[in-house]
């Protein structure tokens, strides 16, 4: 069973590797990270989250079949942005209104290593670009301003210590 990690593991923010191989080990890792992210109510996490430094994530919007992205690459954005509330499951109770671009075109691979590639937009665009930034190091926080983002923190610490 693989446990969400929080704030403060520094997986979360090292630039996770590629996948090699896709065999049995990938599939295990799939299916112990689609556990965690329903055992913790998400829509999407990332292999980083689950503290495994690998370019792998998933997204299981409601009604939807489960989405996993192998060695993905986001190979254009629209230049239409939109606000929206986001969490991260790394950040438990914490959330902010993020700036994102509306859409994306997203290439990557299956689980069994076949290249695919996706127009998304909507939330399922927002998902993909918050998971994708785990793959960077990158945090949701990150994508506010340094006055909320320190704000954040310290609110984020407040809660960690009730």
């Amino acid at each position: 069973m693989l446990n969400i990690v929080t704030y403060g593991d520094p997986v979360l923010t090292e630039k996770a590797q590629e996948i090699i191989a896709f065999d049995r080990e990938l599939e295990r890792i799939v299916i112990d990270m689609q556990d965690a992210m329903q055992r913790d109510h998400g829509i999407g996490l990332a292999a980083p989250q689950v503290g495994i430094s690998k370019r792998l994530f998933l997204v299981g919007l409601d009604k939807e079949p489960l989405r996993i992205f192998v060695n993905p690459r986001i190979v254009a954005m629209s230049e239409e942005t939109n606000e929206y509330e986001e969490g991260c499951l790394s950040f438990p109770g914490l959330y902010f209104t993020v700036v994102r671009p509306s859409a994306v075109d997203i290439e990557a691979f299956d689980i069994k290593g076949k290249p695919f590639r996706l127009s998304a937009d909507g939330l399922l665009a927002r998902v993909i670009q918050h998971e994708y930034d785990h793959l960077d190091g990158i945090l949701f926080i990150d994508r506010v301003s340094p006055a909320k983002r320190r704000r954040a923190l310290a609110h984020y610490s407040r809660m960690l210590n009730m």
